[in-house]
């Protein structure tokens, strides 16, 4: 048993919900009023919450040069550095901004403070004083939801391979237990590439489940030197589809022509589902749109050597229709565990369960973005 784990979860549940409801109140003790940090998407949706608990913040504070000097749902939009210079001493500065594209949030906080900030809470704090209206936001959830679920965090602990996954599961456990940015490992490059764990020859049959532009396709391309079998890709977003075809129509015919594409999502059904499209990378099941879904079981025509998961949150089902191809035929799993906050444990118990016969190992490619569980066959 992982006696770190152990540690972080010995708070218990009731200690822990008593601490997540407190954190904000505690973090901006002594402050006059709050800075929003981010005029965007979320910025906005915690302006509306903030407003409904008759909080009005004294502004926004935004790096678009554009917005400097207008207003963002009726608040003045500032410079951070004027921002800083007005408010720095007295306000908390709240950040709203939570995408995977931006800095590192470490490097956010670091910048308002050098700015006098010198109250500065990343959004995580924020969001645990108001979870009905903000949480769960992506895998941004409450504390407690960890202990209420600390069985299968301690099943899980067991399952890694090698210390450094047993370090960055208990870095990923921090983080969501107190929102401790510091914590978190070094993000490593070539994501669902790592050379030590994914091995392939020129028999190897990919599947990319989840392969938006055709960006990973490409890279499997390149991390093969153009020797493989097969690759099939999945990607159910009309959009990113036609992309995917822009893509692939500009590699060698020698290799277009052992890449098939199809526009469906991979689930654990075959049929139609609701679907949120249009948003580029962040397309998903669920919303007032319809697509096709397949299983991978059903339709695949041959035995594949690796398969990458990367579903916005319908791993577990994309896993689940694969079940069959898992427990018999073992090829090797990517499987992304950032999208939800539980996925973190559940999607490598779900696997250990469909076949115990793999050795686990996690990987950050990002600021808890693009964490990926690999699966590998004994």
């Amino acid at each position: 048993m992982n006696s770190t784990v152990q540690s972080l979860l010995s708070e218990g549940l009731e200690a822990c919900r008593d601490r997540e409801s407190r954190a904000f109140d505690k973090a901006a003790a002594g402050a006059s009023g709050i800075v929003l940090c981010g005029a965007g998407g979320l910025g906005r949706k915690v302006l509306a919450v903030l407003r409904r608990a008759g909080i009005e913040p004294l502004a926004f504070a935004d790096n678009n040069r554009s917005l400097w000097g207008s207003r963002v749902e009726g608040v003045e939009v500032l410079d951070p550095a004027e921002a800083g210079s007005r408010y720095g001493e007295t306000a908390a500065f709240v950040l709203t901004i939570w995408a995977s594209w931006n800095d590192p949030t470490q490097d956010q906080m670091a910048a308002l403070r050098n700015l006098g900030c010198h109250t500065a809470i990343p959004f995580p704090v924020l969001g645990w004083k108001y979870p009905a209206a903000l949480m769960p936001h992506v895998q941004i959830d409450l504390p407690s939801r960890v202990h209420e679920q600390a069985g299968a965090v301690l099943a899980c602990a067991d399952l890694w391979s090698d210390e450094g996954s047993r370090r960055e599961y208990a870095a990923q456990l921090q983080w969501r237990l107190h929102a401790d940015f510091s914590a978190l490992g070094r993000a490593l490059p070539a994501q669902y590439w790592q050379p030590d764990l994914v091995r392939l020859d020129d028999r190897a049959v990919f599947v990319d489940a989840g392969a938006f532009d055709g960006d990973t396709l490409v890279q499997f391309v390149e991390f093969t030197g153009g020797r493989f079998r097969r690759a099939y890709a999945f990607e159910p977003d009309a959009g990113n589809f036609r992309r995917l075809e822009e893509r692939l129509s500009r590699l060698p015919e020698s290799v277009r022509c052992r890449v098939s594409a199809y526009q469906q999502a991979v689930g654990n059904v075959d049929g139609y589902l609701p679907f949120t499209g249009g948003i580029g990378a962040g397309s998903k099941i669920g919303g007032d749109q319809r697509v096709a879904c397949v299983t991978l079981d059903a339709v695949l025509p041959e035995p594949p050597s690796y398969i990458k998961y990367d579903v916005e949150g319908f791993e577990p089902e994309a896993v689940e229709g694969s079940r069959r191809i898992v427990s018999g035929r073992k090829p090797a799993l990517a499987v992304c565990v950032y999208h939800v906050q539980d996925h973190l444990w559940r999607l490598p118990l779900q696997i250990h369960s469909i076949n115990p016969n793999y050795r686990f190992y996690l990987r950050p490619h990002g600021e808890i973005w693009e964490t990926v569980c690999y699966a590998v066959a004994e």
